[in-house]
């Protein structure tokens, strides 16, 4: 058994992660970050869990730009080709279950 608190994890560097499992192929992951990601689309699925603080994501639909404001419970699925980035608003904690090796 494991068990983490994940307001106690903190990362010397933004998007830094904590390998919690790896589950057929995927895995789960906490990231802490006070940074933005990187603009990507992920060859995978992703699903992106705010465990604490808020997140600006960031993603685009035929060229044009959307934001979707996320606070701590807020689920967000990324399918196969959606384009997006991560904008904390100060510090946040993230649960990311995706592929492994994905962007």
């Amino acid at each position: 058994m494991k068990f983490i608190d994940n307001e106690v994890f903190t990362g010397t560097h933004a998007w830094q992660a904590l390998d919690i499992a790896e589950i057929e192929g995927a895995t789960v992951r906490l990231h802490w970050t006070d940074k933005p990601y990187t603009w990507h689309t992920n060859d995978g699925e992703e699903v992106f869990v705010v465990l604490s603080g808020a997140i600006d994501m960031h993603y685009r639909i035929d060229e044009k730009i959307y934001i979707k404001h996320m606070l701590a419970g807020q689920i967000c699925h990324a399918a196969v080709g959606d384009e997006h980035v991560a904008h904390p608003v100060g510090e946040a904690r993230i649960l990311v279950v995706e592929k492994k090796d994905s962007i």
